[in-house]
């Protein structure tokens, strides 16, 4: 087979190579690879980084067993409100009512369940029907009507905790039963045996590290196909390795706990179900399309207002959802519950590396971006670090990951 070799120790195949161009075609300068897309890999030496830094802090209490369970059962519901985020701030626009809505949400549930005595199932659904509701009617505002999304949900956060007030009659109602509760605290543990741990959690994340070492492969072949730069072969079997030692290494501390957390396997679901929505469906490029730019865009053919109408509706399932795991994990319902949610979904879509402009960002990095904040703020604790400092940390690191986006454009620009 015959490669092309071009300037910076890059070996592109042509058009057309077979899986054989895999094996061959990068390059091996671990500088380059970095500085390619230094926005995405710089969140992840970032996460590596705050992991070490809090796990020898804490005297690797935050990479107990328990420790992680709880990491997972805690920040799980601002990772599911942080897919929708991004999503939100690739196409240009922000949510600033998220919280109130989880408040809304898991307030209609309690009533329904807990108050007049429905199925557990019905206040599920009814939650998602709220949450798509609400996302509904941002969407015809700021789709339609043409408002700005950042007027249009502040708009909705105050709306949406009044109507919670209202619901819940100022008052809190607990308990939900059982079988609710499990959403957020419920395990799979036992099903496929194991000495002392659980084999099931052990299995699931095998079968995770095979299906992404596979679709990355893939995506490695394409870019081959269409001449675009990939690493080379050793460092790509190198970085499968390392992610697989990461994710099994995880799952080792879950198997050791209290085996698979059943949100975690909703999570999961969203966080491929949604990676693959933006990455590999015409909806997807859409949503790109919007936010880099959007006239381009309109001129395309794209239709601007259906998909601003969409995205709207998906944040609010998604906080819907969120909605659920919230009130199960606190086993009820709170006028005061989401506060401040909507501050942490936007702050791991920017860590994340979603631009400020629009246009940029992944589900992935979005999920990495909320788990910094969650060790962050696990790690803090765990040292004893009063509230005030952490909200100090939280600001800082906001406002550096921004600076550094806006970093990136500007070096980006003196290139071109």
């Amino acid at each position: 087979m015959t490669t092309i070799k071009t300037p910076g120790t890059l070996e592109l195949a042509p058009p057309g190579s077979g899986s054989g161009a895999a094996l061959h075609a990068g390059t091996s300068d671990p500088r380059a690879l970095i500085l390619r897309n230094l926005r995405q890999s710089g969140i992840y030496i970032a996460f590596v980084a705050i992991v070490t830094l809090f796990a020898f802090l804490t005297d690797g209490v935050l990479l107990s067993p328990g420790n992680i369970t709880n990491i997972v059962l805690q920040y799980s519901y601002i990772l599911v409100l942080a897919i929708g985020m991004v999503i939100l701030v690739i196409a240009g626009h922000i949510d600033l009512s998220v919280g109130s809505v989880v408040a809304l949400t898991g307030a209609v549930s309690a009533v329904l369940v807990i108050e007049q005595g429905y199925p557990w199932w019905i206040g599920v659904a009814a939650a998602l029907a709220v949450g798509v509701a609400v996302g509904a009617w941002h969407g015809f505002w700021v789709a339609y009507v043409g408002m700005p999304a950042f007027i249009v949900t502040l708009a909705g956060m105050l709306l949406f905790r009044g109507l919670t007030l209202q619901v819940l009659g100022n008052i809190s109602l607990s308990p939900f039963p059982s079988e609710y509760q499990k959403v957020a605290s419920g395990f799979l543990n036992g099903l496929v045996g194991g000495q002392g741990y659980d084999a099931f959690t052990l299995l699931i994340a095998a079968i995770a590290v095979i299906g992404y070492a596979v679709s990355v492969f893939r995506t490695r072949l394409a870019r081959i196909r269409y001449q675009q730069s990939v690493e080379s072969f050793p460092l790509f079997v190198a970085r499968m390795l390392l992610v697989g030692a990461i994710v099994m290494y995880f799952a080792w501390q879950l198997a050791h706990a209290r085996g698979l957390p059943i949100v975690l396997i909703i999570l999961a679901v969203l966080v491929i179900a949604y990676g693959l929505m933006t990455q590999n469906t015409v909806f997807g490029r859409q949503v790109y399309a919007i936010g880099g730019n959007l006239s381009a865009a309109t001129l395309s053919g794209v239709k601007v207002r259906k998909v601003n109408f969409w995205i709207f509706v998906n944040m609010g399932l998604l906080a819907g959802v969120a909605g659920v795991i919230y009130s199960s994990r606190s086993n009820g319902a709170q006028p005061a519950a989401g506060n401040m949610f909507e501050l942490d979904a936007i702050a791991a879509a920017f860590i994340g590396g979603a631009a400020v402009s629009g246009g940029v960002g992944t589900v992935v990095g979005a999920m990495v971006g909320g788990l910094i904040m969650a060790v962050m703020s696990n790690g803090m604790q765990l040292m004893g670090i009063d509230q005030s400092t952490q909200s100090v940390v939280k600001g800082l690191v906001l406002l550096l990951a921004v600076a550094f986006d806006i970093y990136n454009k500007r070096r980006a620009g003196a290139i071109r």
